[in-house]
């Protein structure tokens, strides 16, 4: 590199005063961590992305190839759950008050629509990138390990909805009960049932131990800062907001149609002749959108769509099943 022109020199100048600025406001000597930048050698890809540590996360329990995928898509799965976290968070935060900007609203709900859509069209890879007999083998090593127990996607349905709306056709309504008492009729907790004795699978047991009291503190800090919750505060302009409102309701239909139908897809074409799934859940009970009807924004839905809630995504995700061969057209007539 050759000497520095003057407005390059100027410029230099002006950083160097910003600087030490910086480290003086700290109570730092600035030349000595100019010293340190001389001698540094500067940060390499791996080291930032930690790539030696995140490709040695992956450790299978048996010996059949294909279980590399599974827990490698699966981990996959909950770097974008942090990431649409992270999103769902900054536009909640009570403190910037981004939720009164509507162009947050469209920059952080249109980033999640992103993400939840690559999820639900990357799936295909548990769909067909495994084989089902050795899927069956390994999987049952795994016991009583389930996605079920993915703690993130319950934070990101925390996020975005009041609790009410999270307890599907049973106990949906129910606005004066003790949060407590709600959240143990929260939709999911049904898939967690043995469906030959009734009783609750280890599965869920052992969720409920790690995470109900970290649950019921995520249902207490969102119950007023939820995505549903802040939008009904938003002032009348904003709330009939054509854009904002056609990313509310995808972002509905992503994550309580399509994810889910994604989930009972890839469970009926690697268990097909099992009622039950791995863990003893019951997929077949709180998976399909028609059986729970788990709405966001109940708001944006006509009583016609909240009737057909996930009919049509249904009936799209069965046709391509049939269409790919990994579905008999008789198999889900209901």
């Amino acid at each position: 590199m050759g000497k520095l022109t003057e407005e390059e020199l100027n410029k230099s100048i002006e950083y160097l005063h910003a600087l030490n600025d910086k480290y003086d406001g700290i109570g730092q000597d600035f030349l000595q961590y100019m010293e340190g930048l001389v001698h540094s050698t500067g940060l390499k890809y791996w080291d930032y992305i930690h790539s030696d540590s995140l490709l040695g996360l992956q450790i299978p329990r048996t010996d059949y190839p294909d279980e590399i995928i599974f827990i490698t898509y699966h981990q996959i799965c909950e770097l974008y759950f942090k990431l649409i976290k992270q999103e769902l968070n900054l536009l909640t935060n009570l403190e910037t008050k981004e939720f009164l900007d509507i162009n947050s609203w469209y920059k952080r709900i249109g980033r999640v629509n992103n993400y939840f859509k690559h999820l639900c069209n990357s799936f295909d890879i548990m769909k067909s990138g495994m084989d089902p007999r050795e899927f069956r083998a390994f999987r049952m090593a795994l016991l009583p390990a389930s996605g079920f127990q993915a703690v993130a996607f319950r934070h990101i349905e925390i996020m975005s909805t009041n609790l009410n709306n999270l307890l599907g056709t049973e106990k949906g309504g129910q606005q004066e009960v003790l949060l407590e008492e709600m959240y143990q009729h929260i939709y999911w907790k049904s898939g967690g049932i043995d469906m030959r004795s009734g009783k609750k699978t280890l599965t869920l047991l052992e969720f409920e131990k790690k995470y109900d009291k970290e649950l019921m503190r995520w249902l207490r800090k969102y119950k007023f800062r939820n995505i549903n919750f802040l939008y009904s505060r938003l002032d009348k302009e904003a709330k009939k907001d054509k854009k904002l409102i056609a990313l509310l309701r995808d972002f509905d239909v992503l994550l309580n149609v399509h994810w889910k139908l994604s989930h009972l897809m890839a469970s009926s074409r690697h268990l097909p002749k099992d009622d039950q799934g791995t863990g003893g859940t019951n997929w077949r009970k709180f998976l399909p959108p028609k059986f729970q009807k788990i709405i966001f924004f109940e708001t944006l839905w006509t009583d016609e769509e909240k009737k057909d809630w996930g009919k049509a995504g249904v009936l799209k995700a069965f046709k391509e099943n049939i269409e790919k061969g990994w579905m008999k057209p008789n198999k889900f007539e209901e």
